[in-house]
Parts: C-alpha cells; sequence; structure tokens
C-alpha cells in the first residue's frame, strides 16, 4: 500500500482530527453504495479505509511514525545475531572474523538464519513468532447520532428513521421503557475499515409529556376531580399510556388522595410485570361559578352556622346548670 498519508491526502504532521476529518470526506465520496459496479471506485475505498486504520488509530500511527510497521501494517524486518553453541555474530566465535567464523567456514550458517527468519515472519511454530503476522486488523470507527421521540413512544417501543452521511436511511427500533440519555448500539452501522464497519450510538432524548410523568417503571398523573364526585363519589375516565380506563372514586374523596392503578405503568419487553400508575386526584370547582351550586352551598354555611349557635346555647345551658 502506498503512504496512507498520501492516500488519505494530508501530510504526516496532520492532527487526529485532520485525519479523521479527511477519512469521513473520502468514505462517503467513495462509498461503494453510491458507485455500485465502480471496481476502480471500490478499490480506492479499501486503500482508504486501510489507511485510516492504520494512522486513525494512536497506537498504531504511533508505530508506523517509528518505523516499526511499514504501510502495509507489518513489522518491519529486525535482524539479530547471537553468540550460541558456535553460531554467533560478526566478530564473535563462529561468526565472520572469529575462530572458525566467516561466512565460508566454521559454524555461520546463512540458510538456517534467514530460514528461522522467513518461520517467524510466517508465524511459525503454530503462533505468530518474534515478528509474526500482519498487524490485527481494526474495524472502523462508532458513528454517534442523536434522536428525539415522544414520551408514549419511549414507553410503549416504536421504530424511527435516521439519515446516515452516505444518505443511506436507516430504521432505528427504541425498545419499549427506554430512559432519557441512553444509547442504542447498531453493530456494523459505523464507518467502514479492514476488519468491517464500527457501530452506529445512538442516543434517544425523550420529550416531556403534558401529562403522565415518569418514575423508573411507574406514571404518575395529577387528575382533576370535581366536587359531586369527590363528594358523593362515582366513576372517572382517566387516561394511562395503554389507552383510557374508568376508575371508581370513593365518597368523600378529598384533594390530593393518591389511587393506583395495578399494572399500567411501563412494561420492558423482557420484564414479567410491568409498573404502576398513580392518580394524584386534585379536587376542582367550576369555573366560571355555578350559581346553584353557590346557592347551595350559602344554604348549607348558613345552617352550619345555626347548628354550631345552638350547640353552644345546649352547652351554657348544661355549664350554668350543674353550678
Amino acid at each position: 500500500m502506498r503512504d496512507p498519508y498520501s492516500v488519505l491526502g494530508v501530510p504526516a504532521t496532520a492532527s487526529d482530527g485532520e485525519i479523521k476529518k479527511a477519512y469521513h470526506r473520502l468514505a462517503k465520496e467513495l462509498h461503494p453504495d453510491l458507485n455500485p459496479d465502480d471496481s476502480v471506485v471500490a478499490e480506492r475505498f479499501k486503500e482508504v479505509s486501510a489507511a485510516y486504520s492504520l494512522v486513525g488509530d494512536a497506537a498504531q500511527r504511533k508505530r508506523f511514525d517509528g518505523g516499526e510497521i511499514d504501510a502495509d501494517g507489518q513489522e518491519k524486518a529486525r535482524y539479530r545475531y547471537e553468540y550460541a553453541g558456535g553460531r554467533g555474530g560478526a566478530g564473535g566465535p563462529g561468526g565472520p572474523g572469529g575462530p572458525g567464523g566467516g561466512f565460508g567456514g566454521g559454524g555461520f550458517n546463512a540458510e538456517d538464519v534467514f530460514g528461522e527468519f522467513f518461520s517467524n515472519m510466517r508465524g511459525g511454530n503454530g503462533g505468530g513468532g518474534a515478528y509474526g503476522g500482519r498487524a490485527r486488523q481494526q474495524k472502523g470507527p462508532d458513528r454517534s447520532y442523536k434522536i428525539t421521540v415522544d414520551f408514549l413512544d419511549a414507553t410503549k417501543g416504536a421504530t424511527r428513521r435516521i439519515t446516515l452521511p452516505d444518505s443511506r436511511m436507516l430504521d432505528v427500533r427504541i425498545p419499549a421503557g427506554i430512559e432519557d440519555g441512553k444509547q442504542i448500539r447498531l453493530r456494523g452501522q459505523g464507518d467502514p475499515g479492514p476488519a468491517g464497519a464500527g457501530d452506529a450510538l445512538v442516543e434517544v432524548s425523550v420529550r416531556k409529556h403534558k401529562q403522565f410523568r415518569r418514575e423508573g417503571m411507574d406514571i404518575h398523573l395529577d387528575m382533576p376531580l370535581d366536587l359531586a364526585s369527590a363528594v358523593l363519589g362515582g366513576k372517572i375516565e382517566v387516561p394511562t399510556i395503554d389507552g383510557p380506563v374508568t376508575m371508581k372514586i370513593p365518597k368523600g374523596t378529598n384533594s390530593g388522595k393518591t389511587l393506583r392503578l395495578k399494572g399500567k405503568g411501563i412494561k420492558p419487553p423482557k420484564a414479567e410485570t410491568g409498573g404502576n400508575q398513580y392518580v394524584h386526584l386534585q379536587v376542582t370547582l367550576p369555573d366560571p361559578p355555578d350559581p346553584e351550586l353557590t346557592a347551595l352551598l350559602e344554604t348549607w354555611a348558613q345552617s352550619q352556622i345555626e347548628n354550631d349557635d345552638e350547640a353552644n346555647q345546649d352547652q351554657d345551658s348544661t355549664t350554668t346548670e350543674n353550678e
């Protein structure tokens, strides 16, 4: 492969951000989906991806810049002469210029040396020898996205579509019960690389609901209650994330009382049971005021005053008699 910096069109002194930017530009331009049946572009795309896998990775780039690996990611050859059993380096026992040395005599065997070297390069003895093998190929970089979903879609689950940088459309399955700020990983939907594409990481933001609020797997709701239902009891219709249900109101219900709808909360896909819905009742008066109700309450209030006066008089009489 050519010099990876030249392939990406950047100088060797380019920053990591400049390298990444150049790669994204070329990957989008050369992507096979945008250039079907074009073998020349396909090869160029592979070359760009391989170049980025080398210098787009900080550790690999450091090794390449330091001369440890070549543009194909292979270890560069290193020769080592050792003194061992009559075979040695230059000037050593059995080496050139030493006793029994020289390439023509004694213990130095060029075939043995280079045979061992090429065995190591091939990863002999069942493994990747001292200089063995090709540098580990890496997947392409991950891609990050953000989507915003409605409250009910987050609690019940839904499918949303996102557009990738290469203009492809991708359907994202929103699992039921996902919380605000959580990520969904879509494997193989990131940027391409020699060992396959990276992943797409989709961060989910959940819009607030005008009625419901969430606490764990439970749903909470503030519910207005008319005065007649509060005093006399009855049945009212209550919204839930699954649709409206009928709930019984006991007689004499005070404002602030909380009733539970069992199992009407959030139920994640693998959960055996779901959460509950808690209805916080708020007694309300009619707006505008009802004249009949006002007159009735005035009569009731007057009767309460009269009853209190009679009770006080009876108490005074009882006290006088006892004295």
